[in-house]
């Protein structure tokens, strides 16, 4: 993402650390569930996923990177791009949000957010917030919004107006990187970035309830290797790959059928997945 392409990849885990507020995989004190894959459907290999939601039979997916940032209605089966919105080149595309008959999609830190008929994508309007937009979700009442620190944002969906906020925590201490955002059966769903984990979040405390651990749901050398000369142009840069940016981010949830999906930026596959307890 824009700033965090810059970051030194502090927040990596190494050997048992705790970095970033991000708890080592032995934490004890929460629980850890794994996954299992239930299907497996094409995607992009060169979107550049930072939002994602699920509504009226297609996934709504918002891409990132200033001069090809999008918003898109895709064919979940097929993986085709039914509609699109370009967004200007200024702009850095991020979370998504389907609620009633309207989108929301975030951009990164220009403080805006635009809306669109969620039927037609015809852009509506915009709304703004003062911290950076890094994912974003709808609870049925109040949309969700994550700004890259440990802090999540309540909005109202009708004058964007901030509600409330609530400060995200494991056991051992804040958890912050919080990216792309999903709700699912009362609890919000969040990529950590740039991490293999989504953590399990109660909305009216903060505190995570469990971790989803993914590894190895799209080995590291597929993901290290996807697309990055076409994506190291589109960024300035001619000779080093940013690998680390190949990372998971993208959950969707599909309460009718009960199927939860996720994906990462420059994957070439969406999963159906089934969270094992």
């Amino acid at each position: 993402m824009g700033k965090r392409a810059a970051l030194a990849f502090a927040c990596l885990l190494i050997a048992g650390l705790v970095v970033a507020g991000i708890p080592a995989r032995n934490d004890p004190a929460t629980p850890v569930y794994h996954y299992q894959v239930v299907h497996t459907y094409p995607h992009d290999p060169f979107a550049f996923t930072e939002g994602l939601a699920y509504a009226d039979g297609y996934l709504i997916e918002g891409t990132g990177l200033n001069g090809n940032s999008t918003l898109r209605k895709v064919n979940l089966t097929t993986g085709e791009i039914v509609q699109e919105r370009q967004l200007a080149g200024t702009y850095f595309g991020e979370g998504v949000a389907v609620f009633g008959n309207r989108t929301a999609e975030l951009t990164e830190d220009s403080d805006t957010g635009f809306i669109y008929d969620a039927g037609t994508l015809v852009l509506l309007g915009n709304f703004s917030y003062t911290t950076e937009g890094w994912g974003l979700t709808y609870d049925g009442a109040r949309l969700i919004m994550s700004d890259g620190t440990d802090v999540l944002h309540f909005l109202d969906p009708v004058s964007f107006r901030e509600l409330g906020q609530v400060r995200v925590q494991d056991r051992n201490g804040p958890v912050g990187n919080l990216n792309e955002l999903e709700y699912v059966n009362g609890e919000i769903y969040a990529n950590v970035w740039p991490t293999d984990r989504i953590a399990m979040i109660s909305p009216a405390t903060g505190n995570i309830t469990g971790w989803i651990d993914l590894t190895g749901l799209l080995p590291k050398d597929e993901q290290n290797l996807i697309g990055w000369p076409e994506i190291a142009w589109l960024k300035g840069r001619t000779s080093i790959p940013f690998r680390e940016e190949a990372c998971l981010n993208g959950i969707a949830y599909d309460p009718t059928g009960d199927r939860l999906f996720v994906t990462g930026k420059l994957w070439p596959e969406l999963f159906e997945i089934k969270v094992v307890r």
